[in-house]
């Protein structure tokens, strides 16, 4: 069984608002096995809507509609659905009784408008909407050769379509859909080698057709891999996957850092709390990234002691007590960065300290590549390492911090006071 999203409005197709519905819903489906091959947007036209509703029902199995349900005049999905079908919109007293009872609960009188939400396809079934003034709408279609496909409408606001799927939607569609098989899904998220490089560490994992299936994709310069499985049960569809997991983290090995929520963050603090360490930092090409994402890390235990971001040569100097000028290495250089580590590590106590220095200078000699210099100091001795400053303007921030970050989990893997 596999299914179509269909999301009605202008706001949705003018990109002024943010078509979450789908996303929601699409992962409610794979909960309960379905597959999702399409989702579909459509502005506030009748023939436009009515054209999408014919394509989707003739093409899946299940129809989950949300939006234009609403009482005014650009609420076209009764219209447009009913034309679909070729049927006649027919007045359901129960949706009638339905839209008056939460006047009435509000204490409001109902606008006559209204009245054209309990107007329904002939031979649908209403969808209870228990604190929205717009039922939803359940409709079974017959379609030659096929069997039936069915279609269910409901409104566009994400808490009444989270309350109608826990009060009985989810429920019609784990019936309609009978023993559907279970669908599972794993990411492996990878950093340190772009896209190509690590599909190609890979040999015959990500090919059309295979299964379990590999995708792969970009993030934010994080490499992902998703695979996807399924089974007659939750352990039948994780079982599928187990090998191909084995064999991705065999072939990748310490370019992968995590998997499904993890981010890099996460990765230093596990290894962080394993040997009972801190770690504080002090940022300048990055602005307070680091501070920023190690702080609101969802597995801070207590690692990270806090950090501190500069902004020039002279904020710097006076963190590291040099205002004089007797330290005349170039501020971004390895050995001013690891003075940076250094004082930081000192000035919160901390076992580990992660300094970045700054970003490449307009001034830098033509024949030396630009880079940013990372510097990790612990308790025997401060590591260093040029990163090149190769990224579009638009990422380079975040690519050094997740750079940053990951200079300091392989030197905490490779133990710091062996590494080189």
């Amino acid at each position: 069984m596999h299914a179509e999203i269909v999301s009605i409005g202008d706001e949705i197709t003018s990109g002024r608002l943010l078509d979450t519905n789908s996303q929601w819903i699409s992962e409610r489906l794979a909960d309960l096995g379905i597959r999702v091959l399409y989702h579909t947007s459509v502005g506030d036209d009748l023939d436009a809507c009515t054209g999408v509703f014919r394509q989707a029902l003739a093409r899946a199995d299940l129809v989950i509609a949300t939006g234009g349900l609403g009482p005014t005049a650009d609420d076209l999905t009764r219209e447009a659905l009913a034309q679909a079908v070729d049927r006649p919109l027919v007045l359901n007293q129960a949706a009638l009784a339905h839209v008056r009872g939460i006047f009435a609960r509000r204490n409001r009188v109902m606008p006559a408008s209204n009245e054209r939400q309990a107007f329904l396809p002939e031979g649908a079934q209403v969808i209870h909407n228990p604190n929205g003034t717009a039922p939803g709408i359940d409709l079974t279609v017959s379609r030659s050769g096929r069997g039936e496909s069915r279609l269910l409408a409901l409104p566009g606001v994400p808490a009444e379509i989270d309350e109608m799927w826990r009060d009985s939607v989810g429920e019609t569609i784990e019936r309609f859909a009978g023993e559907a098989r279970v669908i599972r899904h794993r990411s492996i998220k990878c950093f340190g080698a772009g896209e190509s490089q690590v599909e190609a560490m890979l040999p015959d994992l990500i090919r059309r057709g295979r299964k379990p299936s590999v995708g792969i994709n970009a993030s934010k310069t994080t490499i992902i891999l998703r695979i996807s499985a399924e089974g007659k049960t939750v352990e039948e569809a994780d079982a599928a996957m187990a090998s191909t997991i084995t064999t991705i983290r065999e072939c990748l090995g310490d370019l992968v850092f995590g998997q499904d929520d993890d981010e890099l963050q996460d990765a230093v603090l596990r290894l962080l709390e394993a040997k009972h360490a801190t770690l504080a930092t002090m940022e300048w090409a990055t602005g307070g990234i680091l501070a920023d994402w190690l702080g609101h890390a969802k597995s801070a235990a207590g690692q990270y002691r806090g950090g501190i971001v500069v902004a020039s040569q002279e904020a710097v100097a006076r963190i590291l007590d040099d205002r004089d000028g007797t330290c005349a290495c170039p501020s971004d250089s390895g050995e001013a960065v690891g003075r940076m580590a250094s004082q930081c590590r000192c000035r919160f106590d901390a076992d580990y300290a992660l300094a970045v220095g700054p970003l490449p200078g307009a001034n830098l000699p033509a024949k030396e590549p630009p880079a940013v210099v990372f510097a990790l100091a612990g308790p025997e001795r401060v590591v260093t390492y040029s990163h090149p400053y190769t990224s579009h303007p638009a990422t380079v921030e975040i690519l050094c911090a997740k750079s940053a970050l990951n200079f300091a989990r392989i030197a905490l893997l490779s133990a710091l006071p062996d590494a080189e």
